[in-house]
């Protein structure tokens, strides 16, 4: 594997994994590079990564086919700040007592009628 990393110049962040891997035309097509993703054949920060529409960022690390491509973003574009991510360590923190919540309103459907009274025969529906 090559040390030296490919330096990717962004527009505009974040960009999907599926989506940078047919920009870069590392694959044919979406269908291929989400099968590749899912099939763990791509790194993102030294680590295989199965996410398809992982959002990538500037200073993220590609890894694919032997290759490093490093994201930076161009001069004239503005960065996006970083989805912080849930930590499982977070939400077992501190337990709090949830309040019971509120029934969901189900919703009220108006019955159909089963056969229609002039031709015998039962309604279709297309939506």
């Amino acid at each position: 594997m090559n040390d030296e990393y490919i330096e990717i110049e962004l527009e505009e962040e974040p960009i999907e994994l599926c989506k940078l891997l047919k920009v870069l035309d590392l694959v044919e097509g979406g269908g291929q590079a989400k099968n590749l993703i899912t099939e763990g054949y791509v790194g993102v920060n030294h680590e295989i990564c199965t996410i398809k529409r992982k959002k990538l960022y500037s200073g993220d690390i590609l890894e694919f086919d032997g290759e490093l491509f490093k994201l930076t973003l161009s001069e004239d574009a503005t960065p996006a700040q970083r989805a912080v991510e849930n930590t499982q360590s977070e939400s077992v923190k501190s337990p709090v007592q949830e309040t019971p919540a509120a029934p969901k309103n189900k919703r009220k459907r108006t019955k159909k009628p089963k056969v229609d009274e002039k031709t015998g025969r039962r309604p279709i529906s297309f939506g």
